[in-house]
């Protein structure tokens, strides 16, 4: 074989060899930018927005009221002692509510109350029971009829809470009491004010009211 010819071949077969090479290269260029594109994701889309402020689980059951303050701070009359008790027991234990509880016991009602499931109770303190002349305390006292048609008519047989307390409820007497109001700030039948609410027991949610309700029946 001649010397040109040898040259002609060495360098045939070295451009073949660079050919094959770039090829390769080029080859696994593509494929890795391939598959960088198709590996690649969108970063997650972030919300620059603030998160919305809303009152913790623990808010929105706590009661309200300036009233509360004067619930005791421990033992069975206090919040944490009330809602262990259905409802009827609890009142006994709360010292603003003695009157109620003695109108309660005289309309023999103390185990239909402790044995009814989440109802609402609108307790008049011992004021408001005072607000009343003596004489028609006496009188409704002594009438175990009007006595139970008048302690009913404070109880619905719905867990009210604050945010479904606003408008009309039948009551367990068979008419209706209407309550008016927002946030904390509430009255029943236009003239009975909330002093403290969204107190619960056992089986009740408890609003206390400065006034005694009165069914229009």
């Amino acid at each position: 074989m001649s010397v040109t010819r040898v040259r002609t071949t060495a360098a045939l077969l070295a451009a073949g060899a660079l050919a094959f090479g770039l090829t390769a290269c080029g080859s696994s260029g593509d494929s890795s930018s391939s598959s960088a594109k198709s590996g690649s994701a969108a970063p997650a889309a972030t919300s620059s927005a603030p998160a919305a402020s809303t009152p913790s689980a623990a808010a929105m059951t706590e009661p309200f009221g300036a009233a509360c303050a004067a619930v005791p701070k421990d033992g069975a009359g206090s919040f944490n002692g009330m809602a262990q008790d259905p409802v009827a027991t609890a009142a006994s234990n709360n010292p603003l509510l003695s009157t109620l509880v003695t109108a309660v016991k005289a309309a023999g009602l103390a185990d239909t109350l402790n044995s009814a499931r989440n109802v609402t109770v609108f307790a008049p303190t011992n004021d408001a029971f005072a607000k009343l002349p003596k004489e028609t305390l006496d009188k409704v006292l002594a009438d175990k009829a009007m006595l139970t048609k008048i302690l009913t008519y404070h109880v619905t047989p719905d867990s009210l809470a604050p945010a479904a307390l606003a408008g009309s409820h039948k009551t367990l007497e068979g008419s209706d009491l209407m309550v008016a109001g927002s946030g904390q700030d509430f009255t029943v039948n236009g003239n009975a004010k909330v002093l403290c609410g969204n107190v619960h027991t056992a089986n009740a949610t408890v609003y206390i009211v400065d006034t005694v309700l009165m069914p229009t029946s």
